[in-house]
């Protein structure tokens, strides 16, 4: 229990530290304030200032996350919140459980107002032992106030916050944040308010909430039966992402094309989708193809739902025969048969559908297509690529009506919310599970339990658990299902063994209400992954290795259909010690760029950018073993950029140009251009597409590696726009490029700019190896006053093959600049938080050369440009004390304390000139990366203009006799959060 003048769990020793920094919080914290309240531009703190907490995940901010941060880092808490529930809780679960195994202590404070707090979350709450839960019920309760206890102050959230799904995570809410010392006013005006609360509340108990439960439920089912629909509801209509693609169905018809491609997430409303467009149409006859009997029904409930008794409506099937009727709704099985198909003539279907498209390969589906000539033929899939050889895109003449993935329909609120736990699966001798684990490992008792711990630990939504588990083969999920049968449970194994009827019935005991008879869990291995619709599943368990972004969201996408009885769903992912697990945030993310950093930065941050109320969260032991598959692979291997691009090129039914890659969002175009065998995607071609037949001389190569290389990326757009000039003007190079940057970029060409420019294309601006290397890739040569284009470049372009090649790389550059770097920060050539290497740097502070990393040594000093760039490699270690190490530090998102160069002391004139920066008119830069980044692409993120404050602190290096010199930094703009947390 927290009490006021009193730290609890704290050492002698750290009092006596807290008690000498007293004065240094004091001060921090008026100067916070006084930054907060009175004066923005003054200098403070912070993670100390007085802030408004909204949840915006665009921004990465929820304030589901700021209260687990706060969480984390507590010596204790106190939560007063008049609603408590499931949802709320859930994505909780993870950081109480550790706080629990630090012994960090909590009150929590409630109530029975308006019978609105979930039973079952309370319940789970007291299952905590370093909880202590009362319920306050002398009057109407309402607050909403999370405080929380520091070694050196209190923190405290007060709003509109509830513990409640929508509230912490969605919801226009308004918190406010403060900080203060245990001495503040306001500080003993909550805890005291607090206090004398906790003192009348009573003791939650397991009896109490048992009597209340009976309540609880008396209202959910009256509430739920006087619900009764309004007439809007019966006239169901299309949701925002179904008109969209209604539209551009409607143009693909327009153009006189006959067939179209629809790729949407799993529950996205696909079958809603198509029936809107039918009713859009109005065919006199429709024909609706599905792989299985039970997917046939649904879908024909989804279209009276759309049409009412309009239309009449018919099963085609083993066991149905209705097929003198407008809409038909058939089974591919029964369809082909010779028999069934020839009695239908070849133009009956006006319009025809066909469901989880990706399976049209077979010779089954290509019989039909074959017979068939509708008007129209709609395709539905949520993954069009396979495996496979068949493709799926040619089929429907590249025509892609609209595409919505994971990410999308999350934004849209199409989906049930997820809260994803990435957990530990057990080790054997210390070494967690792999590729090469003997099969009775995986089925040993200490795995079952392990699994069942973890099952109930993290809990599903609903009164019962209705749960999937996904196995690695059919063997493991035979036995995990006898052996949980063994302890208790209702569940059995499913596998591509069994019939139809075996699997219809599985699904009806899993879904069915009444316990008698019930099914808890289903183990399969890869049925389920598509087609079967169960919206009352509430539980997915992972058990196999992720070997795929698109399984992996297939089976996620098993729980995500909504259904009126749930608010969420609970994955459990059991990550072992596999080389692939770098897909698993992948997969969760979408993001195909295969960028390493990216990629470590979801799976630290994922929990606040991810759409709506969904939540993410690894332990430590499953994010170190994603982070070690992460530093394994090699996204610019030419076997992982062959796969994807082939995926690519499938879908256009061509070579994909460089912007296609980022239209259809495929991988990056950089990795290829990392590749050192490669250097460019010209080159990648050459050596791996059988159709592409451009042949270059090796100057000509050589001068689009340069481009690739160096300037595509788009980080800067005057290089490329002087050679986009250059081809087709030739001269007055500077001149027209000037009045070009302003004109459509807004952007100040001064002479240190056109040095700059001119270094670059005329290969004077590389040092070392690297101006050997394209010593032969010069674009201008002076002309007077001005430039013109080079003799050699000229003559090279006089190949129309090379022409081309050039001007695709420098539009997909021009491209990349105005989608990724368009918006400068203040009055530099910098985005803020986009990510730099040492050589984009020097190239885009205008230095006339480029400085290798040691000459730079952390930082430089440019006398010609008055440029001062920081670079610090950021990896500050959890144990760490600020107070006695000396090492780059963040001490808030405003405030970061550098290192000088070793041998130096305040008076050296490195770190004189940093003092004196803003009186000499210098600019100061500060870039930082974490030290375990992609050591491939060597990239920094830009954090804006710095300058210092306070006084420069001399000290001894460690296990050295050489001085050093502590330098402080104001960012002028504080560093946003998500990328903060990453960062420290």
């Amino acid at each position: 229990m927290i009490t006021k003048n009193k730290l609890e769990g704290v050492s002698s020793l750290e009092i006596k530290t807290i008690e000498k920094n007293n004065i240094s919080i004091k001060e921090e914290l008026l100067k916070s304030a006084e930054k907060g309240i009175i004066d923005n531009s003054i200098e403070g703190n912070l993670a100390l200032m007085p802030k408004l907490l909204v949840n915006d995940y665009k921004q990465g901010n929820k304030i589901l996350s700021n209260i687990i941060s706060e969480l984390e880092s507590c010596r204790g808490f106190m939560i007063s919140v008049a609603f408590i529930t499931s949802s709320g809780i859930t994505p909780l679960l993870q950081t109480l459980k550790d706080l629990e195994d630090k012994g960090v202590k909590g009150q929590i404070l409630t109530t029975d107002y308006l019978n609105f707090s979930e039973p079952k979350a309370l319940k789970r709450l007291l299952e905590f032992s370093n909880l202590e839960i009362k319920l306050y019920d002398k009057e109407s309760f309402h607050t909403k106030g999370y405080i929380f206890q520091h070694s050196d102050c209190y923190k405290i959230i007060v709003g509109s916050s509830n513990l409640t799904q929508t509230a912490l995570t969605k919801n226009k809410e308004w918190n406010i944040k403060v900080s203060s010392l245990e001495e503040g006013a306001l500080t003993e005006e909550v805890i005291d308010d607090f206090q004398l609360m906790w003192q009348e509340a009573n003791e939650l108990t397991i009896e109490w909430i048992e009597t209340y439960e009976k309540i609880y439920f008396q209202q959910r089912e009256y509430t739920r039966k006087s619900k009764v629909p309004s007439i809007v509801q019966y006239k169901l209509r299309p949701n925002k992402m179904q008109v969209s693609a209604i539209k551009s169905l409607d143009n693909i018809r327009e153009k006189g094309e006959a067939k179209a491609l629809l790729i949407s997430a799993t529950g996205t409303g696909k079958t809603y989708l198509s029936a809107f467009d039918l009713r859009n149409v109005n065919p006199q006859k429709a024909l609706f193809i599905v792989h299985r009997e039970q997917i046939a029904k649904q879908a024909l409930e989804s279209y009276r739902n759309v049409f009412g008794d309009t239309k009449t409506m018919g099963i085609l099937s083993g066991n149905y025969k209705e097929v003198d009727k407008e809409f038909i709704f058939s089974t591919v099985q029964t369809l082909c048969k010779d028999e069934i198909l020839s009695s239908f003539e070849n133009t009956e279907f006006d319009y025809i559908i066909i469901d989880e498209v990706h399976k049209a390969g077979a010779v089954s589906y290509q019989k039909i297509v074959s017979h068939f000539k509708p008007k129209f033929l709609l395709g539905m899939t949520a993954t069009p690529e396979r495996n496979d050889d068949f493709n799926i895109f040619e089929m429907f003449d590249y025509n892609i009506a609209y595409e919505i993935r994971l990410q999308q329909a999350l934004e849209e609120d199409l989906l049930c919310p997820f809260h994803y736990f990435g957990i530990e699966d057990i080790s054997i001798d210390g070494k967690g599970l792999d590729e090469n684990t003997d099969f009775k490992y995986l089925v040993q008792d200490q795995r079952v339990e392990h699994i069942i711990e973890k099952a109930k630990f993290y809990g599903y939504c609903g009164n019962r658990v209705k749960g999937l588990i996904f196995c690695s083969n059919k063997e493991e999920a035979k036995e995990l299902s006898n052996k949980f049968n063994n302890r208790g449970y209702k569940t059995l194994a499913l596998t591509g063994d069994n019939n139809q009827k075996e699997r219809e019935n599985a699904i009806e005991r899993l879904e069915q209400e009444e316990i008698e008879n019930s099914l808890e869990y289903i183990f399969t291995v890869d049925i389920f992954n598509e087609g079967v619709d169960i919206p009352c599943v509430n539980q997915v368990i992972m058990l196999r290795a992720t070997k795929s972004a698109i399984i992996f969201v297939q089976q996620l996408g098993r729980g995500l259909r909504k259904h009126t009885d749930k608010e969420y769903i609970v994955v459990i992912d059991f990550v072992g010690n596999y080389d692939s697990n770098f897909l698993i945030p992948i997969a969760l993310s979408g993001d195909r760029t295969y960028n390493k950093d990216n990629v470590r930065k979801y799976v630290m941050e994922g929990n606040r950018v991810i759409p709506g109320c969904s939540t993410i969260n690894f332990d430590k032991i499953s994010k170190k073993r994603i982070f070690e598959s992460i530093d394994k692979v090699k996204f610019n291997q030419v076997s992982f950029i062959k796969e994807n691009y082939k995926k690519l090129k499938e879908k256009l039914g061509k070579i994909p140009s460089l912007k296609d890659f980022d239209t259809y969002e495929s991988i990056d175009p950089l990795r290829i251009f990392e590749n050192n065998s490669l250097g460019s995607y010209h080159k990648f071609l050459l050596k791996y597409e059988k159709e592409y037949s451009v042949h270059l001389d090796n100057t000509e190569e050589l001068f689009i590696e340069f481009i690739s290389k160096k300037l595509a990326s788009g980080k800067r757009i005057h290089e490329l726009l002087m050679i986009k000039q250059l081809m087709e003007y030739e001269t007055n190079a500077l001149s027209r490029l000037k009045a070009s940057l302003k004109e459509i970029y807004n952007i100040d060409f001064k002479e240190s700019t056109a040095i700059s420019i001119i270094n670059v294309l005329t290969n004077e601006f590389p040092s070392g190896t690297g101006k050997k290397t394209y010593e032969k890739c010069i674009f201008l040569e002076q002309d007077n006053e001005d430039y013109k284009i080079s003799k050699v470049f000229k003559e090279k372009l006089q190949n129309q093959n090379f022409a081309n090649v050039v001007k695709e790389a420098i539009d997909f550059g021009i491209s990349r600049y105005e989608k990724d770097y368009s918006i400068r920060y203040m009055d530099t050539n910098f985005m803020l938080y986009k990510k730099y290497t040492y050589e984009d740097v020097c190239r885009l502070l205008e230095w006339e050369k480029c400085e290798v990393a040691t000459n730079i040594g952390g930082y430089k000093f440019n006398k010609k440009t008055k440029t001062y760039p920081v670079f610090i490699n950021y990896d500050k270690a959890e144990d760490i004390s600020s107070t006695i190490k000396y090492e780059d530090r963040f001490l808030s998102p405003a405030q970061i304390i550098a290192i000088s160069k070793s041998g130096r002391t305040k008076n050296s004139p490195d770190v004189v000139q940093a003092y004196n920066a803003e009186k000499d008119n210098v600019e100061m830069s500060l870039f930082v990366r974490k030290n375990k980044d992609d050591k491939v692409s060597k990239e920094f993120y830009y954090l804006g203009k710095i300058n210092t404050v306070g006084e420069p602190k001399e000290f001894i290096m460690e296990n050295t006799n050489k001085r050093a010199v502590e330098i402080t930094y104001r960012l002028h703009t504080p560093v946003r959060e998500d990328l903060y947390r990453y960062i420290v």
